[in-house]
């Protein structure tokens, strides 16, 4: 695993995961560093008290080992075999010519013990600096052991030493206590931290939450954003510095969204009032139109022919103007008529509608036993079902099968609309219910339409509580619309 694989996975980790484990590293390496130093001086005290005995042990003991049994009145001249004033483990060896001559050790009965050494023993004793200082040496045999050695009065040399397990006792002790310690300490320290790190970032986790509650909104309008209860913080902290600049996002995006939708209602206005406008002199056009064509032979064929032009496109721009329109009132948020309706009774009329329209198709019906009633305005859905039909019929070939379904499901009235056409295209599917978008504008190219049926479908869809979703593949297309049955659904006062 590389170093930066290591910073990827620590990055991942939580805010509150790294303050709360860096605090307790911290800790961890404060706790070692005191214990380390506190051993490490324990340790050395303990040495140099035992440097202080066994110097003073040194002299005497020198004596004993060169004079090994001793006249009565002279220095342990009283026949027991025992040295006076030497602690239970002193070592004593005596060196001859890079030879251990004798070797002996107190024992706990203040006796001296002959020892005998093996090999590598001996080698390390004769090994030792003649005469040196104090130094810590490994017996296998006895253990360790601090020594000194001192020059004898015959020529020999003279050690002695002092068991090392006193020292190493009390070190483990202390470790033993110390990692207790420790271990409490840090214990109790990640408790504080993760309470203390939790604590401090309350005000940032809210701050989250708002920032979520804010983006789970649909943002269409202003009266979206509702107001957000954030933490007072003094603005010299951060969390004081992150609530500023949030506010100040929180403004930003307000004032953007005011202004969107001041500029959308200025569009629907206009849009309305132009629609509006253009419909009356539309409607003199197409009078004087119709009235020079019933004229008859009156006319040349060409004025006729120009006439008859001029009477379809009128036709196709009062058609747009009443798409506009439409959709400038459900842009506007009218709300319609919303009574109980027989989804079967609508589907058999627009699929009765469709087949006169459409004899060269196959039409299929596909109601449930029962009548499923929905909540909506009949005027508009019934708008929806021909919409979708027409399309169905105009935008597939001749002999396609349109399949009318209604079927009930988890409180659910869902309708399907489906055929064997050759579909639609994967480039333009993202976008067909946009208004003008590309694949609508190409389709009212070839059919004569206005590039907004489908837009105005989905619009009064949504309008009536329901969804409008569409889903083809070559050989098949399916638009798929879902409703609150009535029971779920309310419904308008009459």
């Amino acid at each position: 695993m590389t170093a930066l694989d290591n910073d990827s996975r620590w990055a991942r980790r939580t805010l509150r995961f790294r303050l709360t484990a860096g605090v307790l590293l911290l800790l961890f390496l404060a706790c070692a560093v005191v214990g380390g130093v506190t051993t490490l001086s324990l340790q050395h005290f303990l040495t140099t008290r035992l440097d202080e005995q066994l110097q003073s042990a040194g002299g005497r003991y020198s004596a004993s080992l060169e004079h090994r049994f001793p006249k009565p009145g002279k220095p342990d001249g009283d026949g027991d075999n025992k040295v006076i004033s030497q602690d239970v483990g002193t070592l004593g060896v005596r060196l001859v010519g890079g030879v251990v001559r004798e070797a002996v050790v107190i024992a706990r009965d203040g006796t001296s013990a002959p020892i005998t050494f093996g090999p590598k023993d001996a080698a390390t004793l004769v090994a030792l600096p003649q005469p040196g200082g104090a130094t810590t040496i490994t017996l296998e045999s006895i253990g360790d052991y601090r020594v000194q050695t001192v020059a004898g009065q015959d020529g020999d040399v003279q050690v002695t030493g002092l068991p090392m397990d006193p020292v190493s006792d009390v070190i483990k002790r202390l470790l033993a206590v110390e990692i207790a310690v420790f271990a409490g300490v840090l214990l109790v320290g990640a408790v504080v931290a993760a309470y203390s790190v939790r604590l401090t970032l309350r005000p940032l986790n809210r701050i989250a939450d708002s920032a979520l509650d804010v983006a789970s909104r649909p943002l269409s309008t202003q009266d979206t954003l509702q107001p957000v209860h954030l933490p007072h913080a003094p603005p010299g902290t951060e969390i004081g510095q992150v609530t500023q600049a949030f506010e100040k996002m929180m403004s930003h995006v307000a004032a953007a969204l005011a202004a969107r939708s001041r500029t959308e209602s200025q569009l629907r206005q206009f849009v309305a009032d132009a629609s509006h406008e253009i419909r009356t002199p539309l409607a003199v056009i197409r009078s004087h139109t119709e009235l020079a064509l019933s004229q008859g032979e009156q006319i040349p064929i060409t004025v006729c022919h120009s006439l008859g032009r001029i009477a379809a496109h009128t036709v196709r721009i009062s058609e747009l103007v009443d798409d506009l329109l439409l959709l400038a009132r459900l842009d506007s948020g009218v709300p319609g008529v919303r009574l109980p309706i027989d989804m079967s009774r609508m589907a058999v009329e627009s699929v009765s509608d469709a087949t006169i329209a459409g004899a060269d198709h196959v039409w299929r019906l596909d109601l449930p036993p029962a009548a499923v009633e929905i909540v909506g305005d009949e005027r508009q859905l019934q708008q929806v079902f021909n919409n979708l039909l027409s399309n169905a019929r105009l935008h597939t070939p001749a002999g396609t099968l349109v399949t009318f379904r209604i079927r009930e499901t988890a409180g659910y009235a869902v309708v399907t609309i489906t055929d064997t056409g050759p579909g639609i295209s994967s480039d333009l599917l993202p976008t067909v219910f946009d208004r003008f978008s590309q694949g609508s504008t190409a389709r009212s190219t070839a059919t004569g339409g206005t590039g907004l049926g489908l837009a105005i479908a989905r619009a009064l869809v949504e309008a009536n509580e329901g969804d409008l979703s569409v889903d083809s593949v070559p050989g098949r297309t399916e638009f798929a619309l879902r409703f609150p049955v009535a029971s779920n659904a309310p419904v308008s006062p009459r």
